[in-house]
């Protein structure tokens, strides 16, 4: 435990930026702090902190180790977690933030199978397109597109958003299929009037926002379907939105031998999560189930 010791020591110091200010973390005295990174450096054979008499800062060496040193830490808890969650059964209430779209689509539809298996554990859910604080807003798990930049919070893939340019056969029927995207300005176009998704991207070596000139908007993706759905135009979508309408015949994916996106670059969505050391059973157990069951959403 001393090596261990000497990690969360140092791992202290770097995040409260003294050692004074560890110490008090600790409920120890400075020097026994001081004595312990002493040895680490000696361990290691080189200097780790650059010590002031205002803080402590780190050295080129001290920032590498300092990235090995969380990694190791936090596998320490992770595994004592492993352990004492054989003993502890999921429970209590898990708050489940994520875009309409998904969550209508691939999540709401595995809640009852979810519940099933975790009969203690109460599932409040919210749908909604904000960007929600999970620490102000008490929130376990949010799904988003995009990965964020915090560090404070790790994301974890579910799906790429492989975008179709979709369309009814029976409009197909009516009004023929366009060959190249330049032949899209003459259709009508059903865009997600959401500000990140409303402009539609060829990703070829060069990205082209393509023009599009007959539209009509509306803000959530299975609003986009219904209208794909009767005929009304022509829609980008993610396959995780259609796979089942593009299976049964009822909506037609359109020039498959180009790659669409509402973006500028291939983007996904991901389940997002505090960092923390210590991850609850009821979220453990709900971010396992939606990696074993959500499949074939990647083509």
């Amino acid at each position: 435990m001393s090596s261990l010791n000497r990690l969360l020591y140092f791992n202290c110091v770097v995040e409260t930026g003294s050692i004074s200010e560890a110490s008090k973390v600790f409920d120890v005295q400075p020097s026994s702090i001081s004595r312990q990174l002493a040895v680490l450096e000696q361990e290691l054979g080189v200097r780790l902190l650059n010590k002031t008499t205002r803080n402590t800062g780190l050295t080129e060496a001290g920032h590498k180790y300092y990235e090995f040193s969380q990694r190791i830490v936090s596998e320490f808890y992770e595994a004592k977690r492993a352990v004492n969650d054989l003993q502890e059964k999921p429970r209590g209430k898990l708050k489940i933030s994520m875009t309409v779209g998904f969550g209508e689509s691939v999540v709401l539809p595995l809640i009852s199978k979810f519940i099933s298996l975790y009969p203690d554990i109460n599932v409040k859910l919210e749908l909604t397109e904000r960007v929600v604080d999970l620490v102000e807003e008490n929130i376990d798990v949010a799904i988003r597109s995009g990965r964020l930049p915090d560090s404070t919070m790790i994301a974890k893939r579910l799906a790429f958003n492989n975008f179709l340019l979709c369309a009814s056969p029976q409009y197909l029927a009516n009004k023929g299929a366009p060959n190249t995207p330049e032949d899209l300005i003459d259709h009508q176009c059903i865009r997600y009037s959401y500000s990140r998704w409303k402009d539609w991207f060829l990703m070829a070596e060069e990205r082209t926002k393509i023009t599009i000139n007959k539209t009509i908007s509306v803000n959530s993706v299975n609003g986009q379907k219904q209208l794909v759905l009767s005929d009304a135009g022509l829609a980008l979508m993610p396959y995780w939105a259609v796979k089942h309408e593009l299976a049964n015949g009822s909506i037609s994916q359109v020039m498959s031998e180009y790659i669409f996106s509402p973006y500028e670059e291939i983007s996904a969505t991901y389940a997002i999560y505090l960092k923390r050391e210590l991850i609850s059973p009821k979220t453990r157990v709900f971010l396992d189930f939606l990696n074993e069951n959500i499949v074939d959403l990647d083509i």
